[in-house]
């Protein structure tokens, strides 16, 4: 995959989210912590999806897994 749409980041964060929620401290996991800055940047460049080239590797595992499991189709 080159690109990652915006549904795409939402329903990853959404899989992290759902199996590892964020404890007493409101942190997010890992893993959507680092798709929550892919999130941020879609947002701010005001596009639909991102291009993988401008993510790193961990933003790029991620979704792929989330998304290889059947995340949430929110």
């Amino acid at each position: 995959m080159s690109i990652f749409t915006i549904i795409d980041v939402e329903r990853a964060i959404n899989y992290w989210w759902e199996l590892k929620p964020a404890g007493q401290n409101a942190l997010l996991c890992r893993e959507a912590r680092v798709l929550a800055d892919a999130y941020g940047q879609i947002i701010l460049s005001r596009a639909d999806a991102i291009d993988t080239a401008s993510l790193s590797s961990e933003q790029i595992q991620a979704p792929t897994r989330a998304l290889d499991q059947g995340g949430p189709a929110r």
